[in-house]
């Protein structure tokens, strides 16, 4: 019996991989969740976890400190165990997550050498992940040369934003340089969109705004399915406060910070991306739940800042549209807490945003409450879905028999 084939998604990290497995039937266009997991701790003690469809625990292991330094060790093992692990399906081609795509790649691509080269090109816009994605590829490309990989972007899906929402307002010669704003989690806001279309689809050419909160947040308006603005910028530090970034800050306390404290760009790098947020605010966590839970005072503190913020963006983002006629939540925060799709909506009700209690608490797709002008939905996110998808569509093929 000839093997169906299947799509390998990769999310490298600085100190993580993980990855998914989809197939999709022969009868259907639909594709199915095989396996997915991760390495963690990447860099020390690195751990392999994978699990089945049914979220089952297939396997485990452990690094010692010595091997888990080498990327190539680490993805090699995960490729070797998948392939051993699929007994009916063959991997034939690998979609990867990218987060910098720069201003002219607006579209999954194949990868090439020649993109390759492109996107080491752009590592400077995004020194902290954009090494990290690629190295997937190189190793691959080294070691399965014939196995077909797939570039999707982060940037992509907000390429197309009116100048207006692009451009700072900086001298004309920096902003041809690259220094604008370009947006993330756009693989996110892109499997969103789509799904709530397919089942709203009278929302199509209505104004939303979506709002991806997890770990690492941000905000998107979008109009008849497409970008028009969002709150990340140049870098993912823009916009929210998140669980260790700072989200938006005055440049004044950049320049303060390196005069009177002598910070050096190592050091800013460090406060701004690792000790801010969520953990700077509360000086406990960076993990929402673990905050919402603590009696302390300083971390009712940071679930706060992080609310008003959240619902002062909201309100920015439908200005830029001249309005809204649906919110959404997504990601591990948005689609996870209840309390904070509450406190955020309670701050918007001036503009005629009410939840439902029992449908909040409840996990419901529409959580509008009855008297709600502006339908509250909450949609999970599914990125490597959208990479899966994207892979197939740039490859031309139809997954079933191989």
């Amino acid at each position: 019996m000839a093997k169906k084939s299947a799509i390998l998604v990769l999310n490298a990290g600085s100190s993580s991989l993980k990855f998914s497995v989809f197939r999709q039937s022969s009868d259907s266009v639909e594709l199915e969740t095989l396996l997915s997991g991760q390495v963690s701790g990447i860099g020390s003690t690195a751990k392999f976890e994978a699990k089945g469809a049914d979220r089952r625990s297939l396997a485990e292991h452990v690094w010692d400190d010595k091997d888990s330094l080498c990327r190539d060790t680490l993805l090699l093992y995960v490729l070797r165990w998948i392939q051993s692990s699929l007994i009916d399906d063959d991997i034939v081609a690998v979609g990867h997550r990218v987060v910098h795509g720069g201003q002219s790649l607006d579209r999954p691509m194949p990868v090439t050498q020649d993109l390759l080269e492109e996107l080491y090109g752009l590592i400077p816009l995004a020194p902290l992940h954009q090494p990290h994605n690629l190295a997937p590829m190189r190793i691959l490309g080294k070691s399965y040369p014939d196995l077909e990989q797939v570039a999707c972007f982060d940037t992509a899906f907000h390429r197309n934003q009116p100048w207006v929402a692009r451009t700072f307002a900086l001298p004309q010669e920096l902003t041809n340089e690259g220094v604008c704003s370009y947006g993330f989690h756009g693989l996110s806001y892109e499997y969103v969109t789509k799904h709530l279309l397919d089942i709203r689809p009278d929302l199509a050419d209505k104004h939303i705004v979506i709002c991806h909160l997890g770990n690492g947040s941000s905000i998107c308006a979008v109009k008849g399915g497409r970008s028009m603005d969002t709150s990340m910028g140049f870098s993912a530090l823009d916009g929210l406060p998140m669980g260790t970034r700072t989200g938006s800050i005055d440049p004044g306390v950049i320049l303060y910070l390196m005069r009177e404290k002598q910070m050096g760009l190592d050091e800013l790098e460090d406060l701004l991306y690792r000790r801010s947020g969520l953990l700077g605010v509360s000086g406990l966590s960076n993990d929402m739940k673990i905050l919402q839970e603590s009696d302390e005072p300083q971390a009712a503190q940071a679930v706060e800042l992080f609310c008003f913020r959240v619902a002062k963006e909201i309100a920015a983002l439908a200005s830029s549209m001249g309005g809204f006629d649906a919110l959404v939540f997504t990601a591990g925060i948005g689609e996870n807490s209840p309390q904070i799709r509450s406190m955020i909506s309670e701050r918007l009700a001036w503009l005629g945003v009410k939840i439902s209690a029992e449908a909040n608490a409840g996990k419901a797709f529409d959580i509008s409450g009855v008297d709600s002008k502006v339908p509250v939905f909450v949609v999970p996110t599914n990125e490597e879905l959208m990479i899966a998808k994207h892979t197939i569509s740039v490859l031309g093929q139809r997954m079933g028999e191989a």
